[in-house]
């Protein structure tokens, strides 16, 4: 057993880390890495040590289940971080959309979910054939949303395959409680909650972050992002009329325009009532 003076230099090391989470084999590695810094019994393995610390020290042990995929052990020093907890379950995730807002002040709603964006790996595919009746098509049913969806007490997580963009418009910020994580930035969140709206509360509350945006993002930004990011679907008319609406300037919707109005568009899936938005050639629900 150690001693009480060896406690405290194990909890000083986990006390200085970036994160406050840790997967099993980060732990085993702490512990053969330090054991003799630490003064350990040569009797005492790794598990014997994770058990330790769970039993004697600030460690918690968390389960993190799913109804569709495997459930994963995490561990916390102290307190559970729930945006850290989140970013765990991905490989190099970042948090995005309603999460993403939250982040940036574009929401007073308290968020019940986090988002975290784990990005497929790249993939070459071809040129899409865009058609009014692949769109119509596309836009009559729902949306088609992640099954990754993971609890751990009363947080739940929903885990996002986005397209890959090798981490476009992501930086660091500190969180409510006091962790730096990986989110997206102003810009690219105001085109991923204007492409996956249900991912962000709906169409309202998109439009009240483009509201509690304006003036601070910019966009001649967005508008390079989105260009970078290179969507099938013309998106562009969705946040056009998301500006519109939320009172931007005139300059700021003639770039979107200029990206053209090909085809009628849709706001979101699944519309059952809807009208035509004939400026930016878009349904929107009825009375929006």
């Amino acid at each position: 057993m150690p001693r009480r003076g060896d406690i405290d230099r194990i909890g000083d090391f986990f006390e200085a880390q970036p994160f406050r989470i840790f997967k099993l084999g980060q732990l085993r590695t702490a512990f053969h890495e330090h054991r003799k810094d630490w003064v350990l019994p040569a009797s005492m393995s790794a598990a014997g040590f994770v058990e330790f610390l769970v039993e004697q020290a600030q460690l918690r042990k968390l389960e993190v289940k799913s109804e569709h995929y495997r459930g994963v052990t995490r561990y916390s020093w102290g307190l559970p971080r729930p945006y850290e907890l989140a970013l765990s379950l991905g490989r190099n995730a970042y948090l995005s959309h309603a999460s993403a807002m939250a982040l940036h002040g574009l929401t007073d709603q308290i968020p019940k979910v986090v988002y975290i964006n784990d990005e497929q790996s790249p993939k070459n595919l071809p040129p899409a054939n865009l058609t009014q009746a692949a769109i119509d098509r596309a836009f009559t049913g729902s949306q088609r949303a992640s099954r990754a969806v993971f609890s751990a007490g009363e947080l739940r997580i929903v885990v996002i395959s986005g397209k890959n963009t090798g981490r476009l418009e992501v930086s660091q910020q500190k969180a409510m409680d006091g962790s730096v994580v990986d989110v997206t930035k102003l810009e690219r969140t105001l085109i991923d909650i204007a492409v996956r709206p249900s991912y962000a509360g709906g169409p309202y509350e998109v439009l009240e972050a483009y509201r509690t945006a304006r003036g601070r993002a910019s966009v001649n930004v967005l508008v390079a992002t989105l260009k970078t990011l290179d969507y099938a679907y013309p998106y562009h008319q969705n946040i056009g009329f998301y500006m519109q609406r939320a009172g931007y300037p005139e300059s700021a919707l003639d770039q979107l325009r200029r990206l053209g109005l090909r085809f009628d568009f849709y706001l979101t899936y699944g519309m059952r009532e809807k009208e035509l938005d004939p400026e930016w050639r878009l349904f929107v629900p009825q009375g929006f």
